[in-house]
């Protein structure tokens, strides 16, 4: 019957989705996907795949860097770590009392009128990627960072952390709690880098 040709059809349809999603699963670390449910294994998996993005980044920006000529100056290093920063270093050099945003508008960045880190931030639903750059290791940084992040409601799920000299790369994907009382990816942004800036002060 066209009820029995369904069921099948339905049954058919789930096996397959499971099948991919069991290979999906297979191709990354058991933590991307702690729970079997679609949105667990998707989820993870969009996540696996920007940090391997990064590090692609990473290593291309590094070669770069080993290729310069001596006589020429080299690119920026983790340039390519960045696509719509709402705080850049880089776009400030000259004038730090402003930052560029996403939006190519102009905002004031700290107290004192300066840029203490990259900042980019960007969210799908209730899970949010964050990319620190800072040019300067500080004592307890990365303690002082995680806990921060906490306490604006934003448990961590990954951290990566990449560092070259004295500059070091965070990248963390965390998760919009419902206790979080930050609504854009810019307010999210905006209070990591006064957050920075308080972690900078602190090692002064």
């Amino acid at each position: 019957s066209q009820r029995m040709t369904h069921i099948a059809v339905e049954r058919n349809r789930r096996r397959v989705m499971n099948d991919y999603l069991g290979v999906l699963r297979s191709l990354m670390p058991p933590s991307y996907a702690q729970r079997g449910d679609q949105a667990s294994i998707v989820g993870g998996a969009i996540n696996y795949v920007k940090e391997l993005e990064q590090l692609v980044q990473f290593l291309e920006s590094h070669k770069q860097v080993l290729k310069q000529n001596s006589y020429n100056s080299p690119p920026p290093l983790f340039a390519n770590f960045f696509t719509f920063p709402q705080y850049s270093t880089r776009l400030t050099g000259h004038n730090n009392n402003i930052a560029v945003t996403g939006q190519d508008q102009y905002s004031r960045t700290s107290e004192k009128g300066s840029t203490i880190a990259d900042v980019e931030v960007t969210q799908i639903e209730s899970h949010a990627n964050v990319k620190i750059l800072v040019s300067r290791k500080q004592p307890k940084q990365l303690l002082k960072l995680v806990a921060g992040f906490y306490s604006l409601g934003l448990p961590i799920l990954h951290l990566n952390v990449t560092t070259v000299d004295q500059m070091v790369l965070y990248s963390l994907s965390v998760k919009v709690g419902d206790d979080c009382q930050l609504n854009t990816v810019d307010e999210i942004a905006t209070t990591v880098h006064e957050m920075m800036g308080k972690i900078q002060e602190e090692a002064i």
